[in-house]
């Protein structure tokens, strides 16, 4: 009996519960100064709702290789087993660091497509250019330098370079980086972590002031920043990174044979998908977890690249609730 084709309008707001739930899950950690707690909670809660779901679903960006994450590892599969076979990407606490120390822009994030959709990216660094809707295909590329990518962006822009913005994740790998940009004038936004949400920015740059993001961070999110970026118009691109000979054979273990390959928003993510995100802490995206008695307050941004729809969903969610303790 032939599965049922992936339909992404009727599982769009199960998406959403999931991550919903990983978001709530965590709330209770927020400040708290324990990351591994934070977001253990998050993975068991996402864990929990995904298998809620009439799919057949395979994890192909998780928590790590099997025998480093005892849930959500890679290649786990999820879900009932009765519906559509799909790949799933995922980071159940995207900026574990951000929600210990109740700093801006943690989220939960999940994408999921048809099977063979998402690009089974290897846990190695991955050196990421991206930039909002509205542009020409090539108007920036990886060959150029990052002085080169302010000129061109802001020339096609209309604007001085002075104009534009760059998010940056704060490393001590990004100096050089960062040196050059500012011989252009640029603004650069620094972030501490969450470079999902760094590329997210770019999507919506008269909301967030962020016209461009450059940098090294994890492979894994440059897949799920593609997803969004697939939903939300942008483009992306990103190349591998390999420190030594175990991340290469991590690569080819992967399916990774051109180690040298610039990989575009297309290559990532090449069939329609569904995105979500549940904000934890406060941002520039989503707003954080809101606490009052009696309730837990979410927003999340779901959205459908099919229809390049994007919904801003409000959950008003009962709790158990005694003043001083967390929620």
């Amino acid at each position: 009996m032939a599965r049922p084709d992936f339909n992404d309008r009727m599982l769009s707001l199960g998406l959403a519960r999931v991550s919903e739930a990983a978001a709530l899950a965590s709330a209770q950690f927020i400040g708290r100064g324990d990351e591994k707690a934070a977001d253990q909670a998050a993975v068991n809660a996402m864990r929990e709702q995904l298998d809620k779901l009439d799919i057949a679903g395979t994890v192909v960006i998780g928590e790590g290789e099997r025998d480093e994450a005892p849930m959500l590892y890679i290649g786990e599969e999820v879900g009932t087993g009765k519906g559509p076979e799909v790949d799933i990407a995922l980071d159940p606490l995207e900026g574990t660091t951000l929600t210990a120390k109740d700093m801006p822009n943690a989220l939960t994030v999940i994408a999921m497509g048809p099977r063979g959709s998402l690009l089974h990216a290897p846990d190695v660094y991955m050196d990421k250019l991206a930039i909002g809707p509205g542009f020409k295909s090539g108007i920036v590329t990886m060959a150029m330098s990052p002085a080169e990518r302010v000129s061109a962006l802001a020339a096609a822009k209309g604007v001085s370079t002075r104009d534009i913005t760059v998010c940056v994740l704060e490393r001590p790998r990004h100096e050089a980086l960062i040196s050059e940009l500012r011989t252009t004038g640029c603004a650069i936004r620094l972030i501490t972590d969450g470079d999902v949400a760094g590329v997210i920015h770019t999507a919506e740059a008269e909301r967030t002031g962020i016209d461009m993001y450059m940098g090294s961070g994890g492979a894994p999110e440059g897949v799920l920043a593609a997803a969004a970026l697939k939903c939300m118009g942008g483009q992306i691109f990103g190349k591998l990174i390999f420190r030594n000979d175990d991340e290469r054979d991590r690569a080819r273990k992967a399916g990774v044979t051109n180690f040298d390959r610039v990989y575009t928003r297309d290559d990532m993510v090449t069939q329609d998908v569904i995105f979500a995100a549940t904000g934890v802490t406060d941002g520039s995206i989503l707003p954080g977890i809101r606490r009052e008695p009696g309730y837990l307050t979410t927003e999340t941004i779901l959205m459908r690249s099919k229809t390049g729809s994007v919904r801003r969903m409000t959950y008003r969610n009962p709790v158990a609730y005694s003043p001083g303790a967390p929620a």
